[in-house]
């Protein structure tokens, strides 16, 4: 199937072409004629299926149609919001109104993204000269709202993206103030990697007859992404970190931490071996966050390490390595950080290295995901006494150990630090 297949507008198509885009993904074979047959739709899917397609060229289309429509009855000649795609985190919007822009290039159609941490004075002169599709985050939406720069009375269609997130960031209450005020008469489309029971209801109270799209499971690591576990004590992370990152021909690498010290930490010890590296988290001001991924994106920078506040919503191109400095406590995030790499069919490598602390993460991301992560042994700064540990239950597929050379241990190379930890042990 090729996008030609979709019922989609020939300016959309050429957009599609410029953009060297000919094959829909899953997601977007089945979201799209639903989208354009007006009806809601409700798609659980992990990241990297290529929802935000899925949903925008749709969008487009329907609303370049009413506005053909309005134009011709003599309406339309001012421009009031009649879209909106609310979403968690400032960089996934961001990312959300760039796509916008790439496949509506050839459509008069304005959007405008919203996002807190920077001034409201550019956004608000923007809402002044009318909008069309309006991407925000919850926070400075409500706040302009409060400020009555924005109304909702004229949406159309809504979109809520990443609804799971929404709710581990604690945005479920400013969600449920924005829908109040939204129209009742309207086309929603409801997407979420996750489905736990809140999130749940809030899709029952949004969704009309919703046609339910789920191209994977959402507990499903792509087949497309290898990935590697390092037994290793807390003390040498860094250590082993640099040492895998030796190997020239890992171009880039996503580095996760749990914590924003731990990011800038991790990130200044790498610049003193030697290798470039930025953080970005949420202390991060936004021009900086932005600098850092132009940066990454761009190879200036060769490694970013972040916060989860990374995990979704940056689409980097052929990022080939994701590697989970500290494993997540939540074992779905693990698939969210993973899903960084190895998109839309691409192959991916994540490395997870493991402390002894961190077995209990392990256990239940094995759990997950249904098999256990293959174990790198006999690395530098291996841990044999946690060989075994935190295996999925019976039935699952075996990790054994893994094949791959990096970080492997030298002919004659110490150990370093797992004496302490067989005394830590004991």
């Amino acid at each position: 199937m090729s996008f030609n297949d979709l019922s989609l507008i020939e300016p959309i198509l050429t957009a599609l072409s410029e953009e060297g885009y000919t094959t829909p993904t899953p997601i977007q074979q089945q979201a799209i004629p639903s989208v354009l047959a007006r009806k809601d739709l409700l798609g659980c899917a992990q990241t990297g299926t290529g929802k935000t397609a899925a949903f925008s060229l749709p969008l487009l289309q329907l609303m370049h149609e009413e506005q053909k429509a309005e134009r011709a009855s003599g309406r339309g000649a001012q421009r009031r919001i009649r879209a909106l795609i609310l979403t968690p985190t400032r960089e996934l919007a961001i990312q959300i109104e760039q796509s916008l822009k790439a496949y509506g290039r050839h459509l008069d159609l304005r959007h405008l993204v919203i996002f807190g941490g920077v001034s409201q004075y550019h956004q608000v002169g923007a809402l002044r000269q009318g909008v069309d599709i309006l991407v925000a985050t919850p926070g400075r939406l409500l706040d302009l709202m409060n400020q009555r720069f924005i109304s909702l009375q004229d949406i159309s269609y809504f979109i809520l993206d990443e609804a799971d997130r929404m709710l581990d960031m604690g945005f479920v209450h400013d969600v449920r103030r924005i829908i109040s005020k939204l129209p009742a008469k309207r086309q929603t489309l409801f997407f979420s990697a996750t489905m736990p029971p809140e999130i749940q209801q809030l899709a029952n109270i949004l969704l009309q007859q919703p046609v339910k799209v789920e191209v994977t499971p959402v507990s499903s690591t792509a087949e497309t992404i290898q990935q590697h576990l390092y037994y290793v004590e807390k003390q040498n992370k860094r250590p082993l970190l640099a040492h895998i990152l030796q190997d020239e021909s890992i171009k880039t690498a996503l580095v996760f931490s749990r914590t924003k010290h731990g990011a800038d930490k991790i990130a200044r010890e790498l610049a003193k071996a030697g290798i470039r590296a930025e953080a970005i988290h949420g202390n991060k001001s936004q021009n900086a966050r932005q600098a850092a991924l132009h940066n990454f994106k761009t190879r200036r920078t060769r490694i970013l390490v972040a916060t989860d506040i990374a995990a979704r919503g940056i689409d980097i191109d052929e990022l080939t390595h994701v590697i989970n400095y500290d494993l997540p406590n939540v074992p779905e995030t693990y698939v969210h950080r993973i899903g960084r790499t190895g998109r839309a069919g691409a192959n991916g490598i994540a490395f997870s290295f493991c402390d002894y602390e961190e077995k209990i993460y392990l256990k239940d991301i094995q759990k997950l995901i249904g098999k256990a992560v293959p174990v790198v042994k006999d690395h530098l700064y291996d841990v044999p006494l946690m060989h075994g540990v935190s295996q999925p239950a019976a039935g699952s597929s075996t990790g054994g150990s893994s094949s791959s050379s990096y970080g492997s241990r030298r002919s004659g190379g110490k150990k370093s630090g797992s004496r302490s930890f067989t005394q830590q042990r004991a």
